[in-house]
């Protein structure tokens, strides 16, 4: 198994959140299982020299695009205060040094954000990258990633979908050309 360089890698966790992650109905994988496998690389890469970016969106409000779609926009009236909110406990542990926040307005992490900035500034150049939904955050965010340069490793069962079929066309076609797709097992062995 290849090894990752940690000084170089960043552990990138998108929408792991309140108003996301805890929805019914995901597929291939159930949000438990992917907030397991998450907290599992999590855990292994806390206070090492990997980056680990806890990326939360935020769509709704006045800051929310109002495009104009053929699907009916979702809405956002009643969101709860918390739905941002991060849920692996590691997001707001003060003991855990190498953790940094990015909040989005988009579907990716990279626009509008100062995602590149903060990665480029600590020497990454390799992102492991994970969370829900496959097809909107995490496709978006690995496609901006490959764009600027970035090697980019997707974690299929580190991240699921509202659609499982989508799920795997992604990962099949999409990430195996934008980079390596790995198991959240190939990722802890090439930690070890």
């Amino acid at each position: 198994m290849e090894k990752l360089n940690l000084q170089k890698t960043a552990f990138v966790m998108i929408d792991l959140q309140k108003g996301i992650a805890l929805r019914q109905g995901l597929a291939p994988y159930s949000s438990q299982e992917v907030l397991e496998k998450n907290e599992q690389i999590a855990q292994k890469l806390a206070n090492t020299d990997a980056t680990i970016v806890c990326v939360h969106v935020k769509n709704y409000g006045p800051e929310a695009l109002h495009p104009q779609t053929d699907n009916r926009p979702i809405q956002s009236e009643h969101v709860p205060e918390d739905f941002s909110d991060f849920i692996l406990p590691l997001a707001t542990d003060p003991q855990i040094k190498n953790v940094i926040h990015v909040k989005k307005h988009n579907w990716g992490a990279f626009f509008g954000t100062d995602l590149d900035v903060q990665l480029r500034r600590r020497g990454i150049d390799t992102i492991l990258l994970s969370g829900i939904a496959t097809t909107i955050g995490v496709d978006t965010t690995a496609r901006e990633a490959y764009q600027l340069g970035y090697q980019v490793i997707t974690i299929e069962d580190a991240m699921t979908d509202f659609n499982g079929q989508l799920h795997q066309d992604i990962v099949e076609h999409i990430f195996k050309r934008l980079g390596k797709v790995w198991t959240s097992d190939q990722v802890i062995a090439s930690l070890n």
